[in-house]
């Protein structure tokens, strides 16, 4: 027989529903944070009405038409993934991630290919790799793998930068500064200042912040010769530096160029570790695949310690994510590991970065032709998808009221959104706010 239940134990002056109902929620006290700003932005631009609006906003590949691109050779990818139909294609992978695809990320990142002279057999033995929830990801895992390991007083991040990276080490609780990588007069990189703060207050175990090509959201990369000294700097100084690897092939079309700097921290500064965030997002048009992963380059290629790392980056996934997404590996290692689909894939990424290039050009040449004040051959000069205008504030949100362009408020635009049927309109739009709104 069953237990019986006191009639008092749920009697309604125990459980008084209207009291229930009125009562304070324990999330009382949250506040409302802000708005994802290019994120806000693309709604506003999609409930927008008027026939000649431009989106600027959103760092995502478009084309002729403004329309999504998904690669030719992607496609080909996952024709492949269909006729193959393999029965352990929704099987989880492991942990760290799909083994066959991790090398093949790590070769490209580095631009460690086997028949290269001087390759040595622990340039990749000291390189520790997991699968990781794309390029933000990436950075959330090692931010948080560094914050408990090491233990740094400080990480340096560039000002500006993408919005992401403040957020992710506030999550990690390790303390933020950042340093002036952009000259917003000379409308370029800004070595001198950038090499001065960190060489005067940098310490040794902290963290930098580095961009490895196409700079987000300026566009503005260091040279060769400044990388050089970059490394020279970390070295000196016992800097961890932290490269995020989102525009590889992408900016210039040429992987090895857009890998350089990591390519050079990793062979010339044998005695120096750091960590590489990779996305396949934009250079394989993988935005919602969420694919990516993480490179954490140690000064030992035998012993326990890669061992170690693995072991606790492993950790710290499990608790986070359980394990990466599979779908986007898939695609990658097919076209990666298939010499035919990868020399393809090098034609798709020539033809998106030779298509922005092809837009920089235009839209320089009609701010010219209309004798818009001030200089605009930074629109030349900055790589890969974004451009840092140098418009005010005020001056993008007149652009949005007035002509219906939409970009960030700190004048970044994506070049992407850009085509031959509204690269006049725009260039118009910006020659009346540069000459009538301060």
């Amino acid at each position: 027989m069953a237990p019986q239940i006191e009639d008092s134990l749920i009697s309604p002056q125990f459980y008084p529903l209207g009291k229930a109902a009125t009562s304070e929620s324990r999330f009382g006290s949250l506040s409302i944070p802000p708005k994802d700003e290019p994120f806000a932005l693309h709604g506003e631009y999609l409930s927008d009405p008027h026939p000649n609006k431009v989106n600027l906003g959103i760092g995502v590949y478009r084309t002729e038409d403004g329309g999504p691109w998904p690669l030719n050779v992607v496609e080909e990818a996952e024709a492949q993934l269909h006729r193959e139909r393999d029965e352990g294609r929704h099987e989880y992978l492991a942990i760290q991630g799909d083994l066959d695809f991790l090398p093949l990320a790590r070769d490209l990142a580095f631009s460690l290919q086997e028949h290269e002279l001087g390759l040595q057999r622990g340039d990749k033995d000291r390189i520790v790799s997991i699968q990781t929830v794309s390029g933000t990801g990436a950075n959330r895992l090692g931010a948080e793998f560094l914050a408990r390991s090491l233990k740094p007083c400080t990480v340096w991040i560039p000002e500006p930068t993408w919005g992401n990276h403040h957020a992710i080490w506030e999550l990690a609780q390790v303390q933020i500064k950042t340093y002036p990588y952009y000259d917003f007069e000379g409308k370029c990189f800004n070595y001198g200042e950038t090499a001065q703060l960190l060489a005067n207050e940098a310490k040794g175990g902290d963290v930098v912040i580095f961009h490895a090509c196409a700079h987000n959201p300026t566009g503005a990369d260091p040279s060769k010769e400044q990388w050089m000294q970059l490394a020279n700097l970390c070295q000196t100084k016992s800097l961890f530096p932290f490269f995020d690897l989102a525009y590889q092939g992408f900016a210039s079309g040429n992987l090895e160029e857009d890998a350089w700097a990591i390519r050079h921290f990793l062979q010339s500064r044998p005695q120096l570790e750091f960590c590489v965030a990779q996305s396949f997002s934009k250079n394989f048009g993988l935005y919602g695949q969420r694919t990516g992963a993480l490179h954490v380059v140690t000064t030992s290629d035998t012993g326990k310690v890669p061992q170690a790392v693995l072991a606790n980056l492993n950790l710290l996934a499990r608790s986070e994510y359980g394990m990466a997404p599979r779908s986007g590996s898939d695609i990658v290692k097919i076209v990666l590991g298939s010499k035919e689909l990868r020399e393809k894939w090098h034609g798709d990424l020539k033809h998106m970065s030779g298509r922005i290039i092809a837009m920089r050009q235009a839209l320089y040449d009609e701010l010219v032709r209309l004798g818009t004040p001030g200089t605009w051959e930074h629109i030349l000069s900055q790589i890969g998808m974004f451009t840092y205008t140098g418009l005010t504030a005020n001056q993008a949100l007149a652009i949005r009221e007035r002509h219906h362009v939409y970009m960030l408020q700190s004048g970044r635009v994506s070049m992407s959104g850009l085509n031959t049927k509204n690269v006049c309109y725009t260039a118009k739009a910006i020659d009346d706010v540069v000459r009538t709104v301060a």
